[in-house]
């Protein structure tokens, strides 16, 4: 069963599991389960229209729309900027107090886009693990806000300033992620979509949704001694 986060006749969403998609996609041909089917035979029937996308290993705030007329509304308003994404991160090494990343990517026709992430870090971490000839290694738990909405835009962002978000494949470390695929066996990455700010489609009022973190990265929070009480 999927969490509901939120639900009227309008709009409906949903803390997306790590490891679920959102729908049938050409670069994950092996899954036979989807975010929007699923979503659908839980309510009803009832078609349901995703206004935005979370790739495969991100969770969190995923929001569907009930019919093509909201689906427009919220599609505009998610191309002019009106509505605010927050992510939580846990990168590798200790990143800036706070940065806007203002670096174009190329998507998959080629085409150059810009696109922006400000970020604020929230905590850092030094624990015994051994890398690259040192005793410890370091991370930083982070806030992030994406401007835009490219295609894996905080996971490139964040390997361009040489942060890669822990457990990113591809655009990670990947010396790192077998490193705790070894000693903790890690398989997912550490994004979450904690938080989605807009306003309701029809009656305008202001809407903060919510999504708790899952187990896997509330489990990766308690070895790295991450303070996360208030995402869980």
């Amino acid at each position: 069963m999927l969490e509901i986060l939120y639900q009227d006749e309008y709009i409906i969403a949903i803390n997306k599991p790590s490891g679920l998609l959102v729908h049938k996609s050409f670069y994950a041909r092996d899954a036979k389960v989807y975010a929007i089917q699923e979503l659908r035979n839980q309510i009803g029937g009832q078609h349901v229209y995703p206004v935005h996308r979370l790739d495969r290993k991100t969770s969190g705030v995923l929001l569907f729309a009930l019919d093509k007329k909201v689906l427009k509304i919220m599609n505009d308003r998610f191309a002019t900027r009106e509505v605010e994404k927050k992510y939580l991160a846990i990168l590798r090494g200790w990143s800036p107090e706070e940065l806007t990343i203002d670096y174009d990517l190329t998507n998959d026709d080629s085409i150059i886009q810009n696109a922006i992430t400000y970020f604020h870090r929230l905590q850092t971490t030094e624990i015994e693990l051994a890398f690259n000839n040192k005793p410890t290694s370091r991370y930083c738990l982070v806030e992030a806000i994406p401007e835009t909405g490219r295609m894996h835009q905080l996971r490139k962002h964040f390997k361009h300033i040489f942060h890669p978000i822990l457990g990113s494949r591809p655009h990670g470390c990947n010396k790192q992620n077998k490193l705790w695929l070894e000693h903790f066996e890690l398989k997912g990455m550490m994004l979450h979509a904690h938080q989605l700010i807009f306003n309701h489609p029809i009656t305008n009022e202001p809407l903060i949704l919510n999504a708790k973190i899952n187990e896997e990265f509330s489990r990766v929070g308690t070895i790295l001694n991450l303070d996360l009480n208030t995402y869980e």
